[in-house]
C-alpha cells in the first residue's frame, strides 16, 4: 500500500511554493518507517535537497536541507514553521546531520548531552517524538515557548525542481502526440469534412483567446488573429467561422471553431439566434443585433443547411475566476439554452479558463490539474450550479500575454480540443439512420 503524507494539499502547496516551487516525494514516515533517525538516513541519504516536515497538534514545523542528507557533512539548512497558510523561516547557516537529529549525537567526551540546548538551536528527538528549539529560534519562527514540544509524525521529502529534463521530454511527448492525434483526426464514419465547435459564454470568458491560443499551437507561435479585449459589451459582434490550418503544409485541419456574441442577462446573444446557428442557417460573418434576431428574410440566410453547416459541439465557456458570481438570470439562461441543444441532440461541454490565475495554480500543476483541489471545488461549483457531469468540464489556461508557446500550457488545450472532438464524434453517431 502506498504511503501517503499527512500534509493536507493545501500545506504542501504553500510549502512547495515558498521554498521555490518544488515537487515533493514522501522518502520517509516515522509511523510507517519506525521513530529512528538511522531509519531516516537509511531512506533518505544522497536524494538531493530534502525538506523534513514535522506534524505538532497546532502547527507544523521543519527542516528544509539544500543539499544531500550524508552523515558527517554539513548542509545548509532553513528552518520553518507554517502556521495555517502563513510561513516563517530562519536561516541558521550550514549543519552536520547528527546536530539536527538528537539520537545521532555523541559527545566525544562521553558527557550527557542535554537536549535543551540543541547545538543548530532545533533538535528533532525521534526516539522520544519531541522537537527542542532555542529561545532564539522560537522568537525568530513566530512560535511560542517552551522550548521543547511533543509531535505526532515526522516526514521527509525530496525536493524537485517541477520540470527537469525528463519531464520535460515526457511533456514535449505528450504534445506531439496530441498534435498528430488532431492533425490525423477524422469525424465519425467521414459524415463530414470539418467538425464545427461553437463557443457560447459571458463576455469577456475568454472565447476568442481559445481560439487564438489554438491556432498558436499548430502555427507553432503565438498569433492573435481573432480580436480580444476587455470591451464590457465584448468585442465578437459577428459570427465568424475559423478553420484551423496545420503550420507545417498549411492544410485545413478537419475542425472549426465559432466564434460568437457574449451571452449577458439582457442583451447579448439572443437564444433564437443560438437555435439558428445550431441548425446552420446563420452564414459567416453575420452582424448580430441583440433586439432582432436573424431570419429567412436575411440575404444570406442558409435556408437549406446541410449536415456540415450544422454545429457539432457546443462548449460554453467560463471563467473560472469568476464562475461563482454568475447571476441567477444569467444561470437561468444557461440552462434554458441547454435544454434547447438537448432538445436538438448537441452535445455540450463547459470550459473554464483562465486557470493559471487561480490562488496557488502555476505551470507545474497543469499536467495533473484535475486532482488540484481548488480545481476539484471549481468543476463542483459548475456542476452544483450550472448542472454539466463533472467528466464534462474542462479546463485551460490561453495564451493572453504571453510570446513563446508553453508545451505544458499546449497539452492542457489539446486535451480539451480533443475532448469536444470525441463529443462531436457521439453527437454525429446519435444522429438519425437517414
Amino acid at each position: 500500500m502506498a504511503v501517503t503524507t499527512c500534509l493536507t494539499w493545501l500545506q504542501e502547496k504553500r510549502l512547495q511554493n515558498h521554498f521555490g516551487g518544488k515537487q515533493f516525494s514522501l522518502l520517509y514516515k516515522a509511523s510507517v518507517h519506525e521513530f529512528y533517525s538511522k531509519k531516516l538516513l537509511e531512506k533518505c541519504c544522497n536524494q538531493g535537497p530534502t525538506i523534513t516536515v514535522i506534524h505538532s497538534e497546532n502547527y507544523v514545523t521543519g527542516a528544509y536541507l539544500l543539499d544531500s542528507l550524508q552523515e558527517e557533512r554539513e548542509v545548509p539548512v532553513i528552518l520553518f514553521a507554517l502556521k495555517e497558510t502563513e510561513i516563517s523561516e530562519y536561516k541558521i547557516g550550514s549543519h552536520r546531520l547528527e546536530t539536527l537529529f538528537y539520537d545521532m549525537y555523541s559527545d566525544p567526551f562521553g558527557f550527557v548531552v542535554d537536549i535543551k540546548k540543541p547545538p543548530a538551536g532545533f533538535w528533532i528527538d525521534l526516539g522520544n517524538k519531541r522537537v527542542a528549539m532555542s529561545s532564539k529560534v522560537s522568537e525568530e519562527l513566530g512560535l511560542p515557548q517552551p522550548c521543547i514540544t511533543s509531535f505526532q509524525e515526522c516526514e521527509v521529502f525530496r525536493c524537485e525542481d517541477l520540470f527537469d529534463k525528463r519531464k520535460e521530454e515526457e511533456v514535449t511527448v505528450l504534445k506531439r502526440t496530441l498534435l498528430f492525434a488532431m492533425s490525423t483526426y477524422k469525424p465519425y464514419k467521414d459524415m463530414v469534412h470539418q467538425i464545427r465547435i461553437l463557443l457560447l459564454g459571458p463576455t469577456g470568458a475568454g472565447k476568442s483567446s481559445f481560439i487564438n491560443s489554438v491556432k498558436s499551437i499548430f502555427r507553432g507561435h503565438v498569433t492573435n488573429q481573432v480580436l480580444v479585449g476587455c470591451d464590457a459589451t465584448g468585442i465578437s459582434k459577428k459570427y465568424r467561422t475559423y478553420p484551423i490550418k496545420d503550420g507545417n503544409d498549411g492544410q485545413c485541419l478537419p475542425f472549426i471553431l465559432c466564434d460568437s456574441l457574449g451571452l449577458s442577462e439582457k442583451e447579448g446573444l439572443c437564444e433564437e439566434d443560438i437555435v439558428s446557428i445550431l441548425k446552420g442557417h446563420v452564414p459567416d460573418r453575420y452582424q448580430f443585433n441583440s433586439m432582432e434576431p436573424i431570419t429567412s428574410r436575411h440575404r444570406n440566410y442558409i435556408h437549406s443547411p446541410s449536415l456540415q453547416d450544422r454545429i457539432h459541439c457546443v462548449a460554453f465557456v467560463f471563467d473560472a475566476n469568476s464562475v461563482e458570481q454568475l447571476s441567477g438570470e444569467m444561470v437561468a439562461k444557461i440552462k434554458r439554452i441547454r435544454r434547447e441543444m438537448i432538445k436538438y441532440g448537441v452535445v455540450h461541454l463547459a470550459l473554464l479558463t483562465h486557470v493559471d490565475s487561480m490562488d496557488l495554480i502555476t505551470v507545474g500543476d497543469f499536467p495533473d490539474i484535475y486532482s488540484c483541489v481548488p480545481v476539484k471545488l471549481k468543476l463542483e461549483t459548475v456542476h452544483r450550479k450550472l448542472g454539466f457531469a463533472l467528466s464534462d468540464i474542462l479546463v485551460v489556461s490561453n495564451y493572453v500575454s504571453e510570446w513563446e508557446l508553453n508545451p505544458v500550457k499546449d497539452i492542457l488545450i489539446l486535451s480539451a480540443l480533443r475532448q469536444m472532438l470525441w463529443a462531436a464524434d457521439d453527437f454525429l453517431e446519435d444522429l438519425p439512420l437517414e
